[in-house]
């Protein structure tokens, strides 16, 4: 069955963002027989709308969209929609004008999200740092506390696979005044 030829015969559509989190056996031949990508809407596509909504191939605007869409990410129908006269006084500047403020507020949200992703990735790293940092403190400061005065100790200490108890006739772990392996 060729898309598009579903006469007497039911179709289903889906449509996701996330394809590649999708089940396997879902997207398989058979279940799935035709991929359509959707992709933001190019200067190209933005064209076909022009010419469709508006009746026009060419405009004084049209080079300051082609900037616009070549720098942000709009969905082909958030193009079509602002290319819509929505009433008998809109004219095709008055569409182009709403797209154009509508493609540079879109920009300026990508730069805001992109600005706000970076600082959280900055603050988890600081975080993760921190917390490893700590970690690293207290395991420090557990074995500090289970040196003796005479530089042994009373937990095990594991020499070629085995562990030996300090006093036990096995090696000592033995760390200097700051917690450093020493002599």
């Amino acid at each position: 069955m060729a898309f598009g030829q579903l006469v007497g015969e039911k179709g289903i559509v889906f449509t996701t963002n996330y394809v590649d989190k999708l089940d396997p056996a879902l997207i398989r031949r058979g279940r799935m027989d035709k991929r359509i990508e959707i992709s933001y809407c190019c200067f190209e596509a933005f064209m076909v709308l022009a010419k469709n909504y508006l009746n026009i191939e060419s405009h004084a605007l049209f080079a300051e969209i082609n900037s616009l869409l070549a720098e942000t990410n709009m969905a082909s129908a958030d193009v079509a929609e602002n290319l819509m006269p929505k009433s008998d006084e809109e004219d095709a500047d008055s569409c182009l004008k709403n797209l154009i403020e509508a493609l540079k507020v879109a920009k300026e949200e990508a730069k805001k999200n992109a600005e706000e992703e970076a600082l959280l990735k900055a603050d988890e790293a600081k975080k993760k740092a921190k917390e490893e940092a700590k970690a690293e403190k207290e395991e420090h400061k557990h074995v500090k506390q289970n040196v003796k005065d005479d530089g042994t100790s009373d937990i095990g200490v594991k020499q070629n696979g085995f562990v030996n108890k300090a006093g036990g006739g096995g090696e000592y772990l033995i760390l200097n005044a700051s917690g450093e392996m020493g002599n």
